[in-house]
């Protein structure tokens, strides 16, 4: 039997939050996460099967993780993604379920993830017209987002989230439109600052655009930004309403407000390597233990261990840094 003991890590870190990456694939090309063209996906044989996700996660869970997020690559192009939801509802002990997504398949599956028990998704949109979305993309898509959105409030979903990464010189003109977005729609809008896990390596910090200056101009030009109270303090957002309570704002301030210190995820790539960090440069390799009948405790304790070997913060503001070799699409959102 696995040792039961919670994961806590050398800075006294608790983890519960386990983000599953179900695929490398995407059918948009962002600039800060893919290249535009000839991008080398994994073999799909080298992808963890449902089953072996399954096996991942009854180990995990015992261990004390009880939340899942499903990212990709864009998860929703993995085939019949929502039995895979399924069978994650089904194992005692987790409690809650989330989706990150591009948006333009959710249209068409939403209700059957609704239905096999998904009941959190934060939908990927950096623009908020049709001419803006291409430039971010890429690629063409946007009505299929908004329908997507519109499906996901229609079918029941909670609170449905919006994450806009902010970059200067290309998204101040989207703030605003955004703000009006949340007051409209009932959609929480997140805006994240733009991290250094593009797949060219272009990023810069003065490329990011800072949460403080989204509130001041938000704050400024429709009405005063109102900090929430009571939130989860290992939540990667600060979360903000608008003074009249309508309309939500989330703030993700990865660069300049790092939530290191209060980190309680770890990740599993959709080949199967664990990783304690977003931006690590080590993973465990379990694709092995799963895949070739490894014990339950071998994959208790290459969990304990990767927790226990986590660093303090990513220090991406220290001449320290090193970005990882893997893009946003291969780690899993």
């Amino acid at each position: 039997m696995p040792d039961l003991l919670p994961l806590i890590d050398s800075f006294g870190r608790l983890h519960n939050n386990l983000r599953i990456s179900v695929t490398d694939r995407c059918n948009i090309r962002c600039f800060y996460c893919m290249p535009a063209e000839d991008v080398q996906f994994m073999d799909r044989a080298e992808l963890l099967t449902f089953e072996e996700i399954e096996r991942f996660v009854r180990v995990a869970v015992p261990l004390g993780i009880n939340k899942l997020r499903l990212t990709g690559g864009e998860p929703l192009v993995r085939r019949e993604l929502h039995k895979l939801v399924a069978i994650l509802a089904a194992i005692p002990g987790v409690e809650d379920i989330g989706l990150t997504t591009n948006g333009i398949l959710l249209a068409e599956q939403a209700e059957a993830l609704y239905a096999a028990g998904l009941r959190r998704i934060n939908v990927s949109l950096d623009a908020l017209t049709p001419e803006a979305f291409k430039k971010f993309t890429r690629r063409n898509g946007f009505e299929q987002v908004l329908e997507g959105i519109k499906a996901a409030q229609r079918v029941g979903f909670d609170l449905v989230k919006i994450n806009a990464v902010s970059v200067r010189g290309m998204t101040e003109e989207e703030i605003i439109p955004f703000g009006h977005f949340a007051r409209d729609t009932g959609a929480e809008v997140r805006f994240i600052e733009y991290m250094p896990l593009d797949a060219d390596n272009a990023w810069e910090r003065g490329k990011v655009l800072f949460a403080h200056e989204i509130i001041e101009r938000l704050s400024n030009e429709i009405m005063p930004l109102i900090p929430e109270g009571a939130t989860d303090r290992n939540a990667p957002a600060t979360d903000f309403v608008f003074a009249d309570g309508i309309g939500r704002i989330g703030f993700i301030a990865s660069i300049s407000q790092p939530f290191c210190l209060s980190c309680n995820r770890i990740r599993i790539t959709a080949d199967g390597k664990l990783r304690n960090c977003l931006f690590s440069l080590d993973e465990t390799d379990l694709r092995p233990l799963l895949r070739e009948a490894g014990s339950d405790d071998a994959i208790a304790a290459a969990i304990r261990t990767s927790v226990a070997a986590k660093k303090e913060g990513h220090e991406i503001n220290t001449a320290r840094f090193i970005q990882p070799d893997r893009p946003m699409y291969s780690i899993g959102g």
